[in-house]
């Protein structure tokens, strides 16, 4: 059974950093490809950032330079750092995994940036 476990949200003030982490379970980590969404009320699900198998990373326009992702195969566990968090930026955040074909999903962590 394939299990994606977020962590790491919680109440930040603009500016501040916050670090997600997402452990899985029933895959096999290091071929599957990983991102983190976000959706905000009233909007649709985005992505924000994904990274491969082999490192390559990519991001959203509006994340860019802000957050970073990255992967640690020994643990299972794919990490979002988020600096100089903006009100906009507030939003459930999803772990997601793209596994032999098949797309799985945590229940998301809740960020909000508000002073």
């Amino acid at each position: 059974q394939v299990q994606l476990a977020e962590s790491g949200g919680g109440l930040v003030q603009p500016g501040g950093s916050l670090r997600l982490s997402c452990a899985t379970s029933g895959i096999i980590f290091g071929i599957a490809a990983m991102g983190w969404y976000r959706q905000a009320p009233g909007k649709q699900r985005e992505l924000v950032a994904g990274i491969i198998s082999g490192g390559s990373t990519n991001y959203a326009d509006s994340v860019k330079g802000r957050f970073s992702i990255s992967r640690d195969n020994a643990k299972s566990t794919v990490y979002l750092q988020m600096n100089s968090l903006k009100p906009d930026d507030t939003a459930v955040y999803y772990c997601h995994a793209r596994y032999l074909g098949m797309d799985y999903w945590g229940k998301g962590t809740l960020v909000t940036v508000s002073s």
